[in-house]
Parts: structure tokens; sequence; C-alpha cells
């Protein structure tokens, strides 16, 4: 029941923190302005992290790697805490896969949350900074599927049809993950 509870407080914490760090990430990409409460909570989460790692990695092709690096070296250390509490011997060398997979599922599951409050604030007809922003945080990932699928009654069910495809895709990268301790 312990390794439970620190499983799952490590979990929360790796995944709030490597979440910032990939949504600071995207946020850049897509130019995002940080002077909204979404970029001030990115940043608050992020900065200590982050701006260590700039110096010594610089962006590659507009991405900014630190953010990546910084998300991945939060997943393994949350991996490497659970090897050690499990005292797993030599299961150390699937360390950096289990991270590898770790944050794609954070990446998955911010997918989904993005999404998520996109539909919830299309439902209120909100005129808001963060309505802005996750409107330009979500139609990238929507564009595509509305080229796909078409409105009906008027309706617009890309949102559904993501949030089902990212839902399979994390039922697969547990699969995944999960096949390599076996």
């Amino acid at each position: 029941m312990l390794y439970q509870i620190v499983s799952f407080l490590l979990d929360v914490a790796a995944g709030l923190l490597s979440g910032a760090c990939l949504l600071r990430l995207y946020m850049q990409w897509q130019r995002v302005p940080f002077g909204n409460p979404v970029g001030q909570v990115v940043f608050a989460l992020s900065d200590w992290l982050i701006l260590p790692l700039r110096k010594i990695i610089p962006p590659l092709g507009g991405i900014d790697m630190a953010s990546l690096l910084a998300a991945a070296l939060v997943q393994l250390l949350q991996y490497l805490v659970l090897w050690l509490l499990l005292g797993a011997g030599s299961g150390w060398l699937w360390l950096p896969w289990l991270a590898l997979c770790g944050l794609a599922q954070v990446a998955l599951t911010g997918m989904t949350g993005i999404i998520l409050v996109q539909v919830v604030l299309s439902w209120v007809q909100t005129r808001s900074p963060i309505a802005d922003i996750i409107y330009r945080l979500s139609e990238p990932l929507l564009r595509p599927l509305r080229r796909v699928v078409p409105l009906v009654g008027g309706v617009d069910f890309a949102p559904l049809v993501l949030l089902v495809l990212l839902q399979v895709a994390v039922m697969v990268l547990g699969y995944v993950q999960t096949s390599v301790l076996r």
C-alpha cells in the first residue's frame, strides 16, 4: 500500500512538472504568448529547471530542446525513484524506455486535457484570455480531423473523435510500456 501511495504522489508531481515543460515547448512551437494566466503558471512551474538547461542546450530548429530534456529528466527521475523503492535489481536498463513511454503518456494526457477544456469552453461561449489560449492550443490538433469528420446537424464531432483516438493511444502505450517488464 505504501508503494502505491508513493507511486501515485510521484506520478502526480512528475506529471505536473513534465506536463508544464511539455506545455511550454508546445506553446512556444505554436507561438502562443506567455503573458496570460496559463503561460504564467507554466513559467512558475518550469523556469527553475529549464533556464539552467538552456545555458548548455541550445534550441534545435525552433524546438526548445531544454524543455523537452527537462520533461524527459523528470520522467526518468520518477522511474528511478520507483525502481529504487522496488529494489528491482537489474531492471535499471529499462528506465530510459519507461521514462520515454511516461513522457509520451504525459503528452497524450495533456492533449486530452486541452481538448476537454476546449469542449467545455465552447459550450459556455466565454470570451476570456484562457479561452483564446486553449483554442490556439487545440486547433492544430483538431484541424486535421475536421477535414475528415463532417459536421452532423451543426455539431462538431472532431473533438470526440480525437478524445477516442487519444484514449486508444494511451491504452496502446500502456501495453507497450508494461510489455517490456514481463
